[in-house]
């Protein structure tokens, strides 16, 4: 049998969160009005960390700059918040990680939209990305949400939905990791077999050490 390796992206293989820092490069690039959306920006970070963040609201808060824009105009933007912002945060030591289940089938689990975190999924080399999808119609972003957003809850169906149109569960691997730093991934860990926090938040931590996780660091 094959084995299945799950990793979050954001504080997990990046040292640091992709959706903060788009919005942050966006606001540096004159494209957001700093005053607004810096200050809700770092709200919703906060609320993620905090366990009570309203994952519509942020997402229509994160989406919504999408729909204004040309895909051209994006993807030149995202070029240059790559080089900027995410090579800085690719650590050598995250790579390693995911060098070790080379043999594996690999995937990214992220609650971030797909348009940031695809390019970051193959700088990793892991070729499947679960990400929250962006709605799109003749090829541009709408604003909205497409299907379930891949948070908390959300995290486990989207990657049952995803194998379930392989013919494959949870089920048909012998193995399955799922390495995370933040407790609203619980739902995930608890479905897989060998759940594997990095370095995790205090909560997670916690529930970590009460079930006997292990933990790793990457920094």
């Amino acid at each position: 049998m094959q084995n299945l390796a799950l990793f979050d992206l954001d504080n997990t293989l990046l040292a640091g969160d992709s959706d903060f820092e788009w919005s942050q490069f966006l606001i540096e690039q004159g494209v957001l009005e700093r005053e607004s959306y810096e200050s809700r920006n770092q709200a919703f970070f906060d609320q993620y960390k905090a366990g009570t963040l309203d994952i519509k609201e942020f997402l229509h808060f994160q989406l919504k700059p999408l729909s204004c824009y040309k895909r051209e105009q994006l993807d030149l933007w995202h070029a240059k918040f790559m080089q900027q912002k995410i090579m800085p945060m690719l650590r050598d030591s995250a790579r390693a990680l995911v060098a070790q289940h080379e043999a594996d089938v690999k995937a990214v689990v992220t609650a971030t939209n797909s348009f940031v975190t695809a390019p970051i999924a193959r700088c990793f080399g892991i070729e499947h990305l679960i990400a929250t999808e962006p709605e799109q119609r003749n090829g541009a972003f709408t604003g909205e949400v497409s299907g379930l957003p891949c948070f908390r809850e959300g995290k486990p169906q989207r990657v049952r939905d995803w194998l379930a149109l392989r013919g494959q569960s949870l089920q048909s691997f012998d193995k399955v990791w799922f390495y995370s730093d933040s407790h609203n991934d619980l739902p995930l860990l608890e479905c897989v077999s060998h759940p594997v926090v990095v370095d995790p938040d205090e909560t997670l931590r916690s529930k970590a050490l009460s079930r006997g996780w292990p933990i790793i660091s990457l920094s």
